[in-house]
């Protein structure tokens, strides 16, 4: 199967609901919201596609069992809170393949979101990576949500905002045995360098040599480092680059807020730098909006549908069979 050149992905999930009033600040985050209020989500999954994205992000980034069963939530209904974060995507990218007008377009994507343990944690321990478990803690804390969303077929795993070399290896560990397409993104704090200080070419090197990891890249971190980024990864890797960072604001981990201002026009002017130096699937994470997506799909998206992409596929399309082009 053939998909185009550049894939457009959604923009962050929490900020747009936050901005149809609802109250995040709580141990789930965004994930409370598949227990209270999943339409919620889907209209936000909606949002994003209506707005041009190709690719949209499940709502199962802080949606952990242990984060479910400390708040209260029994161990049966928290693995089908997990599950429904993939089947909330699925049908709302379905509902807008058979409603909406999609004229050159490729049949949207539908990504399981793997957030880091640091999510988990609620203390910004996803910009650190400073979790104090080890190796086998992070395999078993991961695999049972990798388990539970893989087995509603996705179209590929998003393990996404990694801030650590052990457990960017544990999930290539999961990528491997459970054979699924999988993309690689982490949290950056510098132009060469991952959250925990491993330098980003290195972290390319080992997702590289994973074959179910698909595309390597970078999100949740500030635009101005994204160029310089590609420019690491690109160096140690033919795979698509990926990039996804945060509008331009800074979260504070203490007062739980984001400090500064965003842009519109400089986010789409970087994304322009981004797509110039090598990267092939592009969208944003932190306080980005539809509005962001769609000045991303205007500045970069065109999609040539006539001869680089197919336009249907069959549902129960093999992922592993796919082929991206150059």
């Amino acid at each position: 199967m053939e998909f185009p050149e550049i894939l457009i992905l959604d923009g962050g999930l929490a900020t747009e609901l936050e901005e149809r009033g609802h109250d995040l600040n709580n141990g789930l985050w965004s994930a409370k919201l598949l227990l209270e209020s999943p339409d919620e989500i889907k209209a936000v999954h909606l949002a994003y596609l209506n707005a041009g994205a190709d690719c949209i992000t499940s709502a199962s980034y802080q949606a952990t069992l242990a984060g479910f069963v400390q708040a209260g939530i029994g161990l049966s209904q928290a693995e089908q809170l997990v599950r429904s974060s993939v089947w909330i995507a699925k049908t709302a990218r379905d509902e807008f393949w058979t409603t909406a007008a999609h004229e050159n377009r490729i049949r949207p994507f539908v990504a399981a979101s793997v957030g880091p343990y640091g999510a988990y944690l609620g203390n910004g321990a996803e910009y650190t990576g400073d979790y104090r478990i080890t190796y086998a803690q992070l395999l078993e804390f991961h695999r049972r949500r990798w388990q539970l969303l893989s087995e509603e077929r996705p179209d590929n795993m998003m393990c996404e905002t990694i801030p650590s070399l052990v457990e960017a290896t544990a999930l290539v560990e999961l990528a491997e045995s459970s054979q699924l397409p999988t993309w690689m993104s982490f949290s950056c704090r510098d132009e060469r360098s991952i959250s925990d200080g491993t330098p980003i070419k290195e972290c390319a090197q080992i997702t590289d040599a994973c074959d179910e990891i698909e595309a390597i890249g970078v999100n949740c971190t500030a635009p101005r480092f994204v160029t310089g980024l590609i420019a690491q990864i690109r160096s140690v890797t033919d795979k698509r680059i990926l990039v996804f960072p945060n509008s331009g604001e800074s979260f504070d981990a203490q007062r739980k807020c984001w400090t500064g201002e965003s842009d519109v026009e400089e986010f789409v002017a970087y994304t322009r730098q981004w797509r110039k130096a090598g990267a092939s699937i592009i969208g944003g994470c932190c306080r980005t909006t539809p509005e962001h997506i769609r000045a991303i799909r205007n500045a970069v998206g065109t999609t040539d549908v006539s001869s680089r992409a197919r336009l249907n596929y069959d549902e129960d399309f093999n992922p592993t069979a796919r082929k991206f082009l150059p």
